[in-house]
């Protein structure tokens, strides 16, 4: 993983322009902070970057984070309001990476407009104080000040605000225009390929919504050794890549979690490892009701001594890894691009609920028992260029092109650098101009927003504006802290263990 540049504190373009000196991420779960801090890294190299964790269901343990293995200047958790009183003026941050859930990108675009508008903000970035690496604090307290930000007789006058990037985390196979609607009102909207740039650009265009801040790039995890081939030292290794809510239903993990056994029983010479993305009683992006751990324990015979469930990075782990199989996951992307060999699994079928129909066209669509009996998928190298994966090998992490002449992975953030940098040497910006308003989407939009604290203006609703302020400290804000963390676990666990024997029962 890509760890803190050292150098000075403002990027620069191959022109040498200066980048983002000062740069916010916030993020909501442990893989969008993974998405968001490294692309923060991608366009801002040399920037100082402070890392916000938006509270709530997801937000990411230690254990996460760090295994995510990202590091940034200051790392704390904050409320949505909190972030907006903070990030809404350029005197705060040169850009702001949202990367999170397309509802709590529009709340904050919402709230964020509303606040440089009427020019009143945060003091600034005040996470000095919670010090480097990973650990996790509070909001600071942060007085309210006013700044004329604006004309208030011209509603389009520029705006000193910081620039507003967001996109998507991995594979976007389902609600593209919801979460793109919701995305909507961000100065650069980062789309992984050229296939989502269009995409992307289509449903903006299809609403009469301006398309000008889709910017194709990649994502910013790719990368790694190419894959060599099978080495002596080690077995063959498969990695299952699990996700925590494709498949949803305990019948079918089960019967993916047998069918790993099953090929590590019939093939004792290579090591099966199941890859899990959390722990039991930890949350990511999507919640898992059925975990993997819970369900081996039910695995007929039990998990050969070759089979075992292992958590950690994934490119550590595909570092090792001779076959990637999974049903959806966008550790696919992550392995094609290394050019290991890679299935898309279709026991469960081909279907948009699954989103294995994104890999239409790739090569890898396979079954279990085409894999077990010896089947190594080739992934077909002009799909793979158009979701911006480059095989390595063919053009990929070391620099030069594709096999269809395309850029590079080494280029693929160009264009989005260069954008970034513009926008951020300009004196103002427009102001933030979401296509849903209270005008556009007057049943939609005050649900969106009231869930992160904000009316249907982007005005802080009371008790979430005086939560944010009286955010307390030291020994107070500890034990906050510790009944927060004892809430959130007792959620996981009503999702975990309470949710299916309730929904079992009413199954009788």
């Amino acid at each position: 993983m890509p760890s803190r540049t050292s150098g000075s504190a403002s990027g620069t373009t191959d022109s040498g322009s200066p980048g983002p000196a000062r740069v916010a991420v916030l993020a909501d779960s442990d893989t969008r902070w993974k998405w968001g801090a490294l692309t923060a890294r991608r366009l801002a190299p040399e920037a100082r970057i402070d890392g916000l964790l938006l509270r709530g269901r997801a937000t990411p343990t230690p254990r996460q984070l760090a295994e995510v293995g990202v590091t940034v200047d200051t790392l704390r958790e904050v409320s949505g309001v909190g972030f907006v009183r903070e990030a809404a003026h350029r005197d705060a941050y040169d850009m702001v990476v949202l990367a999170c859930v397309g509802g709590a990108v529009q709340a904050m675009l919402h709230g964020l407009a509303r606040a440089s508008v009427s020019g009143t903000h945060g003091a600034g970035p005040s996470g000095d104080d919670a010090g480097p690496g990973t650990g996790t604090g509070t909001d600071a307290d942060a007085d309210s000040v006013d700044v004329t930000v604006a004309d208030p007789a011209d509603p389009a006058a520029p705006v000193r605000r910081p620039v507003y990037v967001t996109g998507y985390v991995g594979v976007v196979y389902e609600k593209l225009a919801d979460g793109l609607l919701l995305r909507h009102g961000a100065d650069v909207v980062l789309a992984n390929s050229r296939y989502d740039a269009e995409r992307f650009r289509a449903v903006y265009a299809g609403v009469g919504a301006d398309d000008s801040a889709v910017t194709e790039c990649a994502l910013p995890f790719l990368g790694g050794a190419a894959y060599a081939g099978p080495t002596a030292d080690r077995p063959f290794t498969v990695t299952f890549a699990a996700q925590p809510s494709v498949p949803a239903s305990r019948g079918d993990r089960t019967y993916l979690l047998r069918r790993a056994a099953e090929h590590a029983r019939r093939h004792p010479d290579r090591e099966v490892l199941i890859k899990l993305r959390s722990r039991p009683g930890e949350h990511t992006t999507h919640i898992e009701e059925q975990p993997y751990q819970k369900l081996s324990g039910r695995v007929p015979g039990g998990l050969p001594a070759n089979c075992r469930l292992v958590y950690g990075n994934m490119g550590e782990v595909l570092d090792r890894t001779d076959l990637l199989v999974t049903v959806s996951s966008t550790a696919a992307l992550e392995s094609l691009h290394r050019s290991v060999p890679t299935a898309i699994l279709t026991d469960l079928g081909v279907r948009e609920a699954l989103g294995n129909h994104h890999f239409l066209g790739s090569g890898c669509l396979a079954s279990w028992d085409e894999l077990d009996a010896g089947h190594l998928p080739e992934a077909d190298p002009v799909w793979t260029a158009r979701q911006g994966v480059c095989a390595a090998g063919k053009g990929g992490a070391d620099g030069g092109t594709d096999s269809t002449g395309g850029d590079s992975y080494a280029h693929a953030f160009d264009a989005a650098r260069d954008r970034v940098t513009e926008l951020a040497s300009r004196a103002g910006l427009p102001p933030v101009a979401p296509y849903y308003t209270p005008r556009t989407a007057p049943g939609y939009l005050p649900g969106v927003l009231a869930r992160y604290g904000f009316d249907p203006h982007g005005t802080p609703l009371p008790g979430a504006a005086t939560t944010a302020a009286a955010e307390p400290s030291g020994l107070r804000g500890a034990v906050r802290g510790a009944v927060r963390d004892a809430a959130r676990g007792a959620y996981r666990h009503g999702v975990q263990r309470v949710a299916p024997v309730i929904r079992r029962m009413g199954e009788l």
